[in-house]
C-alpha cells in the first residue's frame, strides 16, 4: 500500500464520487469510483474530490498562522469540549471545514476506535491535515456543495468555526448521528475586535443557528469562556488565521494592534452545541 494513501483507504467505504455519487472502489494510485471516474491524490496524501472550479480557501499565510496559534495551546480547552461531545462508540468523524485537522487530531487521540476525515477547500490546510494523524484522511471539496460522502455513512460531523451545509449534513449522517458545532459568542476576542476592526458576532447567532438546523434535534449547548494571554506574535496570528487574513497581512494587523498591551489579555468565548440527526420517521 502506498503510504500516502493509507489514511484514505481507512475512509474509502464512506467516500462517494462527486460526479455521479457512486461508491469509491479504490484510492491507489488515484481515487476511483465504481463507474470509472478518477480523481488525483496529491503527493502530500490528500484527495481532490472537486467538481468544477475549485474554491481557493484560506491562504498559506493564514494556515501557517493558524497552525502556530493552535499549536501554542490557546484553544486546547475548546478541543477538549469537542472531545467530550464525541461518543466513544463513534466509528467515523468528519470535520467539515476542518483546516489543518488540529481539533480532529485531538479527538482521534482521545478516541482510539475512531477514524477521521478532514474536508476543506484550502490546499495549504489539506497538505498539513493529510499528514497530521495516521487515522485521519484529508479531502479537498466545497463545503457548500454536495459532500463527497455516502448517505448515512457518518457517525459524527464537526463544524468548528466553519460554515454549515445543513441539508448535506443530514444526508451523510446516519440515523442518530451527531453534529457538533462550535460558534463564537459576542464576547469572543472582544479585546481584539475594536483594535483591528474584526466583524462582530451577531447577538442573535444562536437563534439563527437553531433555525438553520431545524432538521436536527438539539441535544445540549454550553458556553465555554476563559482568558488567554497573548504576546504580540500570538495576537497577530489569532487575527491573521481568521476572516481578516483574507484582506490584511501580518504587518497591517501588527500596526492595528500597536495600541494594545503586550501581552494582551483576550477572552475565548464559544458556544459548543450538539445536535442529533432526526429519525426519518420522526
Amino acid at each position: 500500500m502506498d503510504d500516502r494513501t493509507e489514511p484514505l483507504a481507512l475512509v474509502a467505504d464512506v467516500l462517494a464520487c462527486p460526479l455521479c455519487g457512486a461508491d469509491v472502489v479504490a484510492v491507489r494510485p488515484s481515487v476511483l469510483c465504481a463507474t470509472g471516474h478518477a480523481f488525483d491524490v496529491a503527493r502530500q496524501g490528500y484527495a481532490s474530490l472537486v467538481v468544477g472550479r475549485a474554491v481557493a480557501g484560506d491562504s498559506a499565510e493564514m494556515i501557517a498562522a493558524r497552525d502556530r496559534f493552535l499549536s501554542a495551546g490557546h484553544y486546547d480547552r475548546v478541543s477538549d469540549a469537542v472531545v467530550d461531545a464525541v461518543p466513544s462508540t463513534a466509528g467515523v468523524c468528519v470535520d467539515v471545514g476542518g483546516g489543518t485537522g488540529h481539533h480532529l487530531t485531538r479527538v482521534l487521540d482521545a478516541r482510539p476506535g475512531l477514524t477521521g476525515l478532514v474536508i476543506d477547500s484550502s490546499k495549504p490546510a489539506l497538505k498539513r491535515a493529510a499528514r497530521r494523524h495516521p487515522r485521519a484522511a484529508a479531502v479537498a471539496a466545497d463545503a457548500w456543495a454536495a459532500l463527497p460522502l455516502r448517505s448515512g455513512s457518518i457517525d459524527v460531523v464537526l463544524s468548528l468555526f466553519a460554515p454549515r451545509n445543513p441539508a448535506e449534513t443530514v444526508r451523510v449522517l446516519g440515523t442518530g448521528g451527531l453534529l457538533v458545532v462550535v460558534t463564537p459568542t459576542p464576547r469572543h476576542l472582544a479585546e481584539l475586535v475594536a483594535a483591528v476592526g474584526l466583524v462582530r458576532v451577531d447577538e442573535r447567532k444562536e437563534e439563527r443557528l437553531n433555525r438553520q438546523l431545524a432538521d436536527f434535534e438539539a441535544m445540549g449547548s454550553d458556553v465555554l469562556e476563559y482568558r488567554i494571554d497573548l504576546n504580540r506574535a500570538d495576537a497577530i496570528d489569532d487575527v491573521l488565521m481568521g476572516p481578516s487574513g483574507h484582506h490584511a497581512d501580518a504587518d497591517t494587523i501588527a500596526a492595528s494592534l500597536a495600541s494594545l498591551p503586550d501581552p494582551v489579555a483576550a477572552t475565548v468565548s464559544v458556544r459548543v452545541s450538539v445536535f442529533r440527526a432526526k429519525r426519518a420517521d420522526s
